[in-house]
């Protein structure tokens, strides 16, 4: 049986992103319908709705264009996604660049204005603390 690939649900086509669509990746949801993809939406796991506000990591928590401080939501449900990756033995994962819970390399620095950092999104560090190899949507070239 080959390995699992854990995956952002929004890059194979769920509609789950913060504005109710989708960031369809065409390689991911093609590794998604060959079931070898086990996708997954932190936000969504923690208990948010979609749409949502949109939200950014600012000085280590997590906020929504409103000001609300919905950091308790992002842990909970990279929590609850980790147990999924955990229990389909996944050791690689491809996620949204860019978003607060599964940017790999840069998430957008909290003040709502488009502007890029490096950084981990919630999501993503908890899963490199875990070891799992992290690859963005660019990243992946449709070959694991």
């Amino acid at each position: 049986m080959s390995e699992k690939i854990l995956i952002s649900a929004c890059l194979a086509g769920f509609n789950c992103k913060y504005s109710g669509g989708n960031n369809l990746s065409e390689d991911v949801r093609k590794l998604y319908e060959s079931g070898r993809a086990v996708p997954v939406c932190p936000e969504q796991l923690g208990g948010l709705s979609t749409p949502r506000r949109c939200s950014e990591i600012r000085d280590g928590r997590v906020f929504d264009t409103e000001g609300n401080d919905v950091t308790e939501y992002f842990e909970a449900g990279a929590l609850k996604a980790l147990a999924v990756c955990r229990k389909n033995g996944c050791q690689k994962a491809i996620l949204k660049e860019g978003s607060p819970s599964c940017g790999t390399r840069w998430i957008y620095d909290g003040t709502f204005s488009h502007t890029r950092i490096p950084g981990r999104g919630i999501f993503a560090a908890m899963l490199e603390q875990e070891g799992t190899e992290l690859m963005n949507e660019e990243e992946y070239g449709g070959e694991i």
